[in-house]
């Protein structure tokens, strides 16, 4: 059975039951994101602390560091005196620094005796100066060791020769009776132009440090600790002391592998969720101490229970659900009371909703509903809108009769009803009115459409006589618009330098009138249409228009049309007509396009007269050609013949230029004396590379007296006047002298200019032999 629901009962299952949804959506979002961000911000607290916690201990860390790195480089100015000098000078300064320095354990160092002893012959071999404290009293104590060899752990920090910091270790008990403790130790070599000469070192105990382990907390959170983990991942400090100096052992929530040394090597922060021996989840934030110029960063780790850091979370949750439901039981009581407010005139309402449901248009709404507010604004406007609907009524009435005038108020701008109304009675004006328009408009496509049947007529029977088919043109053109008088200029382009239009048909009052007319292009309306390829229409025109710039006679009509004969934007002439009635724009696109026609017609017309003309030209250029051919063929005889002579003379000169390359030494200079060019000859004569001479002067490696200095300016000038010189030469060559004859012959361009000197020279050892 279904059940069947009133407004008011309806809008408070809905309301309340939406409310509730909503409320508890939005109650567990907000509840659920505020538990992610308390878990985001607490895991951000314990990530800071570690930070914050890590970088006072690496501060404490370095700060040794660097006193030992300070002595390191102190002492390397041993060389620059005698032992007897800088042992007492250092042991003065070791003492004061230990004394100042009670953190320090122990303060050492290590001398190679092959560094500081120039008779020491062993590879191994060192002074240790020892600082301690026994009894509140220090001790310093030096004495030799490694004469048999170095020991593994001083070896490897002689190999490494860099800031070390050792592993932790329990120092071991002595003669004296100390305690174990848990140590480690700060190590800087002495190092002197890169090698390595010693070190220095201090023992620190780390009870320090355990101290400030025990005393991190987090009063935040319940049961957590902390913890210091060297580069071997062995506890350095930890609450539980019988793990110092244990490898930490982590089991990993997610069930992975990890491997604590491999994160420790990264030197990075990071963060694990680990399980302990009971199965709960912690939370350990890492963070590095990075110490002095050292590879092996320890880290501090602050381990907080899940459950501890999730407290505050669920508290809150807690709250804000009981803040909820609270809220859910408010919203509730007050949505029941508002929808029975507005349900109750709501029914009044539908009751008369019902009646005009029926169409009872007529009625009153008798509703006195004074309550402030929309419901009160709704019974108003529904008064109003039934008043309208009668108003609307009764103008639909009044179109459905025929009276398109009636005019109608509109209730107001948003009165879409009204505004339709009124829309459909200018719509059925408006069409009444294009029905005229259109069969105006239907009558002016069928004038039009026979127009251009009627010309394309004319100019189909007429196209092989051009006068009788401009007359019939401008003829018919002037009958069909009912026009008074008109005009077709031809373009007359025979000239090319003086180009004109030609007025080869005229019409007016009903008779033919054979005018001689001539107008210039750009000249007149006619001229201007004719070079700017526009139509021009003027109307009002004054008294003497037609006489001063018109191409037609002296009569004086009103208005006056120019179109241009324009195909493919080429003019072939202009038609010219005017009337004493104004012409119609339906009017004028019929002329353009029967201009078009005309255009076309006129270049078919002007193509077959060219065509005739082109045929004659080319029966005559073909004997002119048949004749030009014979004097060609003989030219190419007599041209064929001098190639064969000329290739004859190029051959033979080529020849001569081999037989001369092969038998002399030549080599050619710039006018200004510089080599530019050596053949084979002379550079294997003379042994020498074509680099060694290409670029060499013509005076290179010659010594002139005065006299010689005359005449070898005068041998050169001679020779930059165009005059051939021959000269007398001897080499050295292979430690004999050979004597060569020299001709120096200038070389001239086209306008016996020198670009060259051509020198070719033979061995009179040759001709002599």
């Amino acid at each position: 059975m279904k059940l069947k629901l009133g407004l008011k009962n309806k809008m408070q299952l809905y309301l309340i039951s939406l409310s509730v949804v909503i409320y508890a959506i939005a109650l567990g979002y907000i509840s659920i994101n505020a538990k992610k961000t308390t878990y985001k911000d607490s895991v951000e607290l314990v990530n800071t602390n570690a930070e914050k916690f890590a970088f006072k201990m690496q501060s404490d860390l370095n700060e040794y560091m660097a006193v030992v790195r300070t002595l390191a480089n102190a002492f390397k100015v041993y060389k620059d005196m005698p032992r007897e000098e800088w042992d007492p000078l250092f042991i003065e300064m070791y003492d004061k620094i230990y004394r100042d320095n009670p953190i320090f354990y122990k303060l050492w160092d290590s001398w190679e005796l092959s560094k500081i002893d120039e008779n020491w012959d062993r590879p191994t071999g060192r002074i240790a100066n020892v600082f301690s404290r026994i009894n509140g009293r220090v001790v310093q104590k030096q004495d030799i060791r490694s004469l048999d060899g170095d020991n593994p752990t001083y070896a490897n920090i002689k190999i490494q020769a860099k800031e070390m910091m050792l592993p932790i270790y329990f120092d071991v008990f002595t003669d004296e009776g100390e305690t174990s403790k848990l140590m480690t130790s700060l190590v800087t070599p002495i190092m002197v132009n890169n090698e390595y000469h010693g070190m220095v070192g201090i023992d620190i105990i780390l009870a320090r440090f355990q101290k400030m382990v025990e005393e991190i907390s987090l009063s935040k959170f319940e049961g957590n600790y902390a913890f210091l983990i060297t580069e071997e991942g062995k506890y350095a400090g930890h609450p539980e002391t019988h793990l110092l100096n244990q490898i930490a052992e982590y089991k990993i929530k997610s069930g992975k592998d990890f491997n604590i040394i491999n994160a420790i090597k990264d030197g990075e922060s990071f963060n694990l969720e680990v399980l302990d021996d009971l199965g709960k989840t912690h939370y350990i934030a890492f963070s590095p101490i990075n110490i002095g110029r050292t590879s092996t960063p320890w880290f501090l780790g602050i381990s907080v229970p899940i459950n501890s850091i999730m407290a505050q979370a669920d508290r809150n949750f807690m709250i804000s659900l009981i803040v909820g439901i609270i809220g859910i039981l408010i919203i509730s009581l007050a949505i029941y009371i508002v929808t029975k407010n507005i349900s109750d005139p709501i029914q009044n309402i539908t009751d008369f909703l019902k009646e005009l449901a029926k169409g009872k248009t007529d009625q009153q709404l008798d509703l006195n509903i004074k309550s402030g507010d929309e419901i009160e604004e709704m019974t108003y406007a529904l008064k109003t809108s039934v008043e309208g609907l009668n108003k609307k009524t009764d103008f639909a009435n009044r179109i459905e009769s025929g009276d398109l005038d009636h005019e109608f108020e509109l209730l107001s701008d948003d009165d879409m009803l009204g505004k339709a109304l009124v829309e459909m009675r200018d719509s059925l004006k408006k069409a009444r009115v294009d029905e005229e328009n259109r069969k105006i408009e239907d009558e002016k496509r069928r004038w039009s459409n026979e127009g251009l049947a009627k010309f394309a007529d004319i100019l189909r029977q007429n196209n092989d006589n051009l006068d009788e088919l401009s007359y019939q043109i401008i003829k018919n053109l002037i009958h069909y618009l009912e026009a008074n008088q008109g005009g077709l200029f031809l373009i007359n382009d025979e000239d090319k330098n003086n180009i004109f239009l030609d007025l080869v048909a005229a019409f007016a009052f009903d008779r033919k009138k054979h005018l001689e007319k001539r107008i210039e292009m750009g000249d007149g309306v006619v001229g201007a249409v004719a070079l700017e390829k526009l139509t021009s229409y003027i109307e009002d025109l004054p008294e003497d228009y037609i006489t001063i710039t018109s191409g037609l006679g002296d009569s004086n009509p009103r208005s006056l049309v120019v179109v241009p004969l324009k195909m493919e934007e080429k003019v072939y002439g202009v038609i010219e007509i005017a009337s004493f009635n104004k012409f119609e724009e339906y009017q004028i696109e019929f002329i353009e396009k029967v201009a078009e026609n005309i255009a076309a017609t006129l270049s078919s017309v002007k193509i077959n007269i060219q065509t005739n003309e082109l045929l004659e030209k080319f029966q005559q250029q073909s004997e002119e050609m048949a004749a030009q051919e014979e004097e060609m063929r003989q030219n190419m005889e007599e041209l064929q013949a001098t190639q064969e002579e000329a290739g004859r003379k190029n051959a033979e000169m080529e020849s001569f230029f081999h037989a001369l390359e092969e038998s002399s030494c030549i080599i050619e200079y710039s006018p200004e004396g510089f080599i530019t060019k050596v053949n084979d000859n002379y550079l294997n004569l003379l042994n020498l590379r074509r680099d060694e001479v290409l670029g060499a002067h013509h005076s290179d490696k010659m010594e002139f007296t005065s006299k010689q200095k005359a005449e070898y300016d005068k041998f050169w000038n001679d020779l930059s006047s165009g005059k051939t010189r021959k000269e007398k030469a001897t080499y050295s060559i292979d430690g004999k002298k050979t004597e060569f004859i020299e001709v120096y012959t200038p070389v001239l361009d086209e306008n016996k200019s020198i670009i060259r000197i051509l020198k070719i020279s033979n061995s009179l050892k040759e001709f002599n032999e």
